[in-house]
């Protein structure tokens, strides 16, 4: 009752009321970025530097979104970014990638299970 995990997809301003309603202290987001790294690179960036990260494909920037989010639902934001393997629309995420969303995947559910419920 303590976590929600949403799947935005590439319109998370459209997710705000859920995130209202839940009130959260923190908000974790994770998508796709270029890093100049290899594909399925996976890093933990300020959300405030991400503006030149851009591999979105999002309506608003990241760091317009975080700024929204803490003024209106006074939280933090971290945001956890994977290099895209590439940006072609209608196409799956690359191996790598596919690889670096299982890692994240499985130690974010390890961490959460970790954190006693409030």
């Amino acid at each position: 009752p303590h976590r929600l995990i949403l799947d935005v997809g590439p319109a998370p301003e459209n997710f705000t009321g859920p995130l209202r309603r839940f009130a959260p202290d923190f908000v974790l987001l994770v998508d796709a970025a270029h890093l100049n790294q290899p594909p399925g690179t996976i890093a933990y960036v300020d959300w405030q530097d991400v503006d030149g990260l851009s591999a979105s494909t999002h309506s608003l920037p990241p760091s317009v979104f975080a700024n929204f989010l803490i003024s209106q639902l006074n939280c933090q934001v971290g945001l956890l970014v994977i290099q895209a393997g590439h940006l072609q629309f209608d196409q799956p995420p690359s191996p790598a990638v596919q690889r670096a969303v299982k890692r994240i995947t499985a130690g974010l559910s390890e961490l959460l299970t970790q954190i006693p419920a409030a």
